[in-house]
């Protein structure tokens, strides 16, 4: 897939750890890349885990002013030149609560209101304090049907976190878990990256051949192993590397540029 002539024509680019180092801004040359690529007629897709709230701030920043983005690892989906949701998929989130804070009982656990903010029991790394952000008791994350529900365990490592829910599961939901940090999102049974690109490739009419992903993290092995051609970041977790057909940069040089680069540099 590096000539011309073969320019992917979707183009799914997930955030922290691919396009941008997180709390630090998207660079000149990745931004420039993006653009050549919007403006060639590809539709370029940010598909990340943030939340709607968080990923317009992205997409705002890289200039991107029409097409679709996905959101919270493939529960919604949204028009970016209204940030209207156009395909959300929600799961009880009671169950799940219940299940988390047996086995671990100081983990924070928050919930997303698409649009609106985050519910949450207590502060964790990173918090986003974008729309609302309110404080709440676990029989409150539950009151309505979610499309992610996060969990921070803050006294145990990664690897005890993964261990643990290894030998359990989530009623209705599926989960991934964070890269360096003890961290987990839990979607609706069968929701992903890939999942949703597949729904929208098929709305667009692009074929599979002619899709590209590029990620980094867990929630990224969906997406890559979906793609016509996948792209692991040099940063990525071995997970995502070993579904991928190649690797390019870090996110520390530019790797998304670099790739971006092939079909549609000067």
């Amino acid at each position: 897939m590096d000539d011309t002539a073969d320019r992917p024509r979707l183009i799914a680019l997930d955030v922290d750890g691919t396009l941008l180092r997180t709390g630090e801004p998207v660079t000149p040359r990745v931004r420039e890349a993006v653009h050549a690529a919007a403006d060639s007629g590809a539709h370029v897709v940010v598909a990340t885990g943030r939340t709607l709230l968080a990923t317009r701030l992205v997409v705002q920043e890289l200039g991107l002013g029409e097409g679709r983005t996905i959101c919270s690892n493939g529960a919604v989906q949204a028009d970016i030149s209204t940030w209207k949701p156009r395909d959300v998929h929600t799961f009880d989130p009671e169950p799940s609560v219940g299940v988390l804070r047996e086995l671990f009982p100081d983990m924070v656990l928050s919930v997303e209101k698409v649009g609106i903010g985050t519910w949450t029991t207590g502060y964790y790394p990173g918090s986003f304090r974008l729309g609302e952000f309110r404080f709440v008791e676990d029989r409150d994350l539950s009151l309505e049907p979610t499309t992610r529900l996060n969990g921070w365990w803050p006294s145990g490592s990664l690897a005890d976190m993964v261990e643990v829910m290894g030998e359990h599961e989530l009623p209705g939901a599926g989960w991934v878990s964070g890269e360096n940090e003890p961290w987990l999102v839990a979607s609706r049974q069968g929701v992903s990256k890939g999942w949703a690109l597949e729904r929208l490739r098929r709305e667009l009419d692009v074929p599979l051949a002619a899709t590209l992903a590029i990620g980094d993290g867990y929630n990224d092995c969906e997406m890559l192993s979906w793609a016509g051609h996948s792209v692991a970041m040099g940063n990525a977790v071995d997970a995502a590397r070993d579904v991928a057909d190649e690797v390019t940069g870090s996110v520390h040089e530019d790797g998304v540029a670099v790739v971006l680069e092939r079909w549609f540099g000067n």
